[in-house]
């Protein structure tokens, strides 16, 4: 059967205390229901259609470029009434997957399990042990099979004692779906249309319930309030830091780090406590991270070595590279194998080629710098006019002396070399040294100036 995922994002969230939707609170840098989508996509389905209500513009906005249908939930009527908005977009030969905008922990395995326990006339349905069920409707069994669920505000004492809790994430067919939510009613403490409710019309029409146990209660968490918000993304971190170290990365402190995107690792990777890693990082072979570095969207060649406190983003690094420490490489910038960017240098949309270097107090801004240079302490690229951006070209083997001042557009020959304190205004010639300086004098008699008695 053809897989359609219904995805119940249009809660309000008062509990949040936010202006922001519920489903948009951010979890590892990602909103609730981003991460969500994400798990859906990995199951390839025909369609995901998500039921959005409050906060409707900002929710759409948010996931504008994820190829989603839209079904509005004008009026909060409970969940049978936000799968009932979704269904005319599905077909009644596909089986409904029914997901929640804020459970953004659930495993994609777990998904497939489920989808398999389901079929064309049977139904499943994940449930969650739990030691504290409290606000969790109740799994009611007789001789190990699902009679029903029942909401906590509905459930006799004897039921508040079952520890078996209904996680709400189930497996149907959508022509029994469409059937069993025409039958729902509303006549219960919430007065509400329960989605839970179709357990007890399947078993009467004697359609097979098949319930599966989560395997960790993490997947099935909801959020309500920023203190479960934490939680989750302290479960989240604890989460990642495990795949890393099971891929074969040494992790200093694994409650220290923090990913929050696609990160692949080669072998004998060390990060060190409160690293960064955002976006799609790629570590290679042996490289060696230091404390307080942020990696975003970065691919990192083997056996390079980040200093702390240093800043990478949206750039590529050859093999044996050094940075920082308290570096920053901006994006846009390419480095070859073997380069040096030292203590206090930042680098934006630059390429260095092998074995340049770089090593105090430098910014490099639009520039292309060849093999084996080096760059003196404190020499800027002066690559803006104000109005337009020029590249400094630096040739291979070239020397720049410290606190030079570089005046793009312009070049600095092959084997080039510039004098201390110089500003460079026009090209540099091969092999050759070019310096710019005034005269030295001293003025003699000359005083410091002092304040004047008030």
């Amino acid at each position: 059967m053809k897989l359609a995922v219904v995805i119940l994002a249009a809660g309000q969230g008062k509990r949040m205390k936010s202006d922001l939707p519920k489903v948009l609170q951010p979890l590892a840098g990602r909103p609730l229901l981003g991460h969500v989508v994400s798990r859906a996509r990995a199951l390839n389905p025909s369609s995901i259609h998500v039921v959005y209500g409050h906060g409707g513009d900002a929710v759409r906005e948010a996931l504008v470029k994820e190829k989603l249908q839209w079904a509005l939930q004008g009026e909060q009527l409970g969940t049978g009434h936000a799968v009932m908005q979704a269904m005319p977009n599905v077909a009644d030969d596909e089986l409904v997957l029914v997901l929640y905008g804020d459970v953004p922990l659930i495993d994609a395995g777990t998904l497939r399990q489920l989808i398999a326990a389901a079929g064309a006339k049977a139904m499943s349905l994940l449930t969650v042990m739990l030691d504290n069920p409290s606000g969790y409707g109740r799994i009611v069994r007789k001789s190990g099979a699902i009679q029903k669920i029942v909401e906590q505000k509905d459930a006799t004492k004897a039921q508040l004692k079952i520890r078996e809790g209904n996680s709400g994430i189930m497996a149907v067919p959508a022509k029994l779906l469409r059937k069993w939510l025409g039958k729902l009613g509303n006549r219960n403490a919430q007065g509400e249309y329960y989605l839970t409710d179709i357990i007890a019309m399947a078993v009467k029409d004697k359609v097979k319930v098949t319930p599966l146990i989560a395997p960790t209660v993490a997947e099935v968490l909801g959020v309500n309030d920023k203190a479960q918000l934490a939680e989750l993304e302290a479960m989240h971190r604890a989460q990642r830091a495990r795949e890393l170290m099971v891929a074969g990365a040494t992790l200093i402190d694994p409650l220290r780090i923090d990913i929050r995107g696609d990160i692949s690792v080669g072998r004998d990777v060390f990060l060190d406590a409160n690293v960064l890693l955002e976006g799609k990082v790629t570590l290679g072979d042996r490289v060696r991270v230091g404390p307080n570095v942020v990696l975003r969207d970065v691919t990192i060649g083997s056996d390079c070595v980040i200093h702390p406190n240093s800043v990478l983003e949206q750039s590529v690094l050859g093999a044996g590279c050094i940075i920082g420490p308290y570096a920053r490489v901006r994006p846009g910038s390419k480095l070859g194998a073997n380069v040096h960017i030292g203590n206090f240098v930042e680098l934006k949309k630059t390429e260095i080629d092998d074995g340049s270097k770089a090593n105090h107090l430098t910014y490099l801004g639009d520039a292309v710098i060849g093999k084996g240079v080096n760059v003196g302490a404190g020499t800027i690229t002066c690559n803006y006019d104000g109005v337009n951006k020029s590249t400094t070209t630096i040739e291979d083997g070239a020397f720049i002396g410290s606190g030079n001042m570089l005046v793009a557009p312009v070049r600095i020959g092959k084997d080039a070399t510039t004098g201390a304190g110089s500003t460079i205004t026009k090209d540099a010639p091969d092999g050759q040294l070019t310096l710019t300086r005034a005269k030295q004098m001293t003025l003699d008699g000359w005083k410091r100036p002092v304040k004047k008695p008030k």
